[in-house]
């Protein structure tokens, strides 16, 4: 068996040290790359939104380094994202690819479900008891390297070798991947932070602070999104990021059995806004706003793929926001032919506008949207 699957944030850190450490090759496909989109276009219909593309994009690359078995999501639910496992599957064969798809239905399995797609990803008939600590294992690695991002995110504006920032995140998968015992994980999380706190700072730093909101896989994922948060830590920019795995891994895999799959506080917060739950996506865009601006946010910034439902709601209804709770608000629209010029532009647009406002801050700011 070769096992193969997307990119999706830091999933391959956990997935390449749990198939490692079990004798299962394991083919990550190559970091998304303009290559990628191109497969991923191709092969798809023109209408699809930009996840599912690079998704696409990414087993296609997998599967032509000899992997045999794909790992995917799909399961119902208001986003399309659940059709999507069983649609690349379709598409695949349709090419002559040939190779087996395991489908880990994220909304209605949670974490037993995990277990199972893990089970039967290692074709092992290990005890379970094993397979749930691998598990945990694993999910243990996401959470170091979420700290370690958000961390990366509070540092980079007030560093001052922004460089060394950016080449410690940029190797930390691997070092993380490549811990298969807790000691073994324990030392790289002290090694990984004592770094990057070593980093110079500027002392007299006071960055703006920018929530970055929306579709989920845009918001995590640096290609989608033109790296678009490092491009704002080195401008002096604080991102502060509401969408991690483990966030959404704590809410779905074991929340969501205890019936409690939203955070209360940001729907509460969203409520006089939407009070029907088009997804979770969007009451997070619009309830996380809100909060932002109560804790003295400068700004923020909403991500969507072209044709994405959800968020198309909540980019009509930030308007009102923007004028209730007095915060600006930029709606970036991606897809393919979005231009790396063009979001460089908007985002110094927007940071100006930002500082503006920090130094005025009666001045009211109508949203600006792309």
């Amino acid at each position: 068996m070769k096992v193969t699957f997307p990119h999706f944030g830091s999933t391959w850190v956990a997935l390449k040290a749990l198939f490692d450490k079990n004798g299962v090759e394991c083919i990550v496909p190559p970091k998304t790359s303009k290559r990628t989109l191109s497969l991923g276009v191709k092969y798809s219909p023109e209408t699809m939104c930009l996840p599912y593309k690079i998704l696409l994009g990414n087993i296609i690359e997998g599967l032509e380094l000899g992997a045999d078995t794909v790992i995917n999501v799909g399961g119902p639910g208001l986003c399309r994202l659940g059709c999507y496992a069983a649609l690349h599957e379709q598409a695949l064969k349709d090419l002559g690819f040939k190779f087996e798809t395991i489908i880990f239905d994220w909304q209605e399995q949670q974490i037993v479900g995990l277990v199972k797609c893990v089970r039967r990803a290692l074709n092992t008939t290990r005890p379970w008891i094993e397979v749930v600590g691998d598990v945990k294992f694993g999910l243990q690695q996401l959470i170091l390297m979420d700290d370690l991002e958000r961390q990366v995110h509070r540092v980079r504006p007030r560093a001052l070798d922004k460089g060394a920032v950016a080449r410690l995140w940029r190797d930390a998968g691997e070092r993380v991947s490549a811990a298969h015992t807790p000691e073994a994980l324990r030392k790289v999380k002290k090694d990984l932070f004592n770094e990057l706190n070593s980093i110079p700072q500027n002392p007299n730093a006071n960055p703006l602070r920018v929530g970055l909101l929306g579709e989920f896989f845009m918001a995590i994922d640096p290609f989608c999104n033109m790296d678009l948060e490092a491009e704002l830590g080195d401008r002096g920019v604080e991102v502060v990021r509401a969408a991690f795995l483990t966030n959404w891994a704590k809410v779905w895999l074991f929340l969501a059995a205890l019936g409690l799959s939203h955070d209360r506080e940001v729907k509460k917060a969203a409520s006089p806004y939407l009070t029907r739950d088009v997804s979770g996506d969007a009451v997070q865009s619009l309830g996380e706003t809100i909060l932002h601006q109560r804790e003295g946010f400068d700004g923020i910034i909403h991500l969507m793929p072209f044709t994405c439902l959800p968020e198309i709601i909540a980019q009509n209804i930030f308007p009102r926001v923007t004028k209730d709770h007095s915060i600006p608000v930029l709606s970036i629209v991606l897809d393919e032919q979005m231009g790396r010029a063009g979001l460089l532009t908007r985002l110094e647009a927007f940071v100006d506008l930002m500082e503006r406002r920090r130094a005025r801050p009666g001045l009211k700011l109508a949203p600006v949207h792309d």
